[in-house]
């Protein structure tokens, strides 16, 4: 199996994926080798890929918390491994404590919504505003019914690794910390889901071993999955952490570092 990242790793940073790629990827599934894109997006702005899915047609998303099914152009959840609402909220406290100036939006499985703070993402209009103990309000008859698979915390003026590690330390017990953006935006998933131990399942139900596996990554929210896999590649513009944390290295995502693996693979 090759599971890839996306943004800073497969896709170019226009966020296209090249020819060469696209023809890597499918000469790859060609040869029975099971291809799953494993990123920290939500399941709704997988389109950036949803053409190039081959065989299976499933993607991990949403940094392990959601699987779906890209194959009808519909992108159909099949797995949710959620934030539980508690948990989030102690989260929330245990942050607004540590971290004064952070703000919040709460990522459900049918969209985003947001602290009036927090800085929105332009890919995601007609979202909801609200404090981060409203967004995580009980069940009701409306977006708060749906699972958080995601909780994200903004600061804007820490150091992102700095911030990281905060976060961790503040709130480690309740819920697994991760980043893979430059600015001081923590990604915050249920305890125990990440890109590791959701590519760990499925391939626990392919019959694939981890030293089967073969990931390319470059940002901290990989290095799970890096270590968890038999080979790993870090893009040659990866965070610090991956560079060390890798004993392979491939080119830039910009010059098509992934498909130059697979190429060698292949003996194309």
């Amino acid at each position: 199996m090759i599971a890839t990242d996306l943004d800073g790793t497969l896709l170019r940073d226009d966020k296209t994926v090249s020819a060469r790629t696209v023809t890597a990827l499918a000469a790859a599934e060609a040869a029975g080798i099971e291809v799953f894109f494993v990123t920290g997006r939500p399941v709704r702005w997988m389109g950036v890929v949803s053409e190039h899915v081959h065989g299976h047609g499933l993607a991990i998303c949403a940094n392990g918390a959601a699987v779906a099914d890209l194959s009808d152009g519909r992108h159909r959840l099949v797995k949710v491994r959620p934030l539980e609402r508690d948990d989030a909220l102690a989260v929330v406290q245990a942050l607004r404590t540590a971290a004064p100036g952070v703000s919040f939006a709460v990522e459900r499985t049918e969209g985003i919504h947001y602290e009036p703070e927090y800085p929105a993402f332009p890919l995601d209009p007609g979202a909801s505003f609200a404090p981060a103990e409203t967004l995580l309000a009980g069940a009701a008859e409306d977006f708060t019914a749906q699972p958080v698979i995601k909780l994200l915390a903004h600061h804007p003026a820490m150091d992102a690794d700095d911030f990281l590690a905060l976060g961790r330390k503040a709130g480690g017990t309740l819920a697994e910390f991760t980043r893979s953006s430059p600015s001081a935006l923590l990604e915050i998933s249920g305890l125990g889901v990440s890109k590791a131990s959701t590519l760990a399942q499925a391939c626990a139900e392919r019959g694939i071993a981890s030293e089967d596996v073969v990931a390319f990554g470059d940002m901290p929210n990989d290095l799970a999955m890096l270590t968890w896999a038999g080979r790993s590649y870090a893009m040659a513009n990866a965070h610090r952490d991956v560079l060390l944390s890798t004993t392979h290295r491939t080119t830039t995502n910009e010059t098509d570092g992934v498909a130059a693996v697979i190429e060698s693979f292949l003996g194309v």
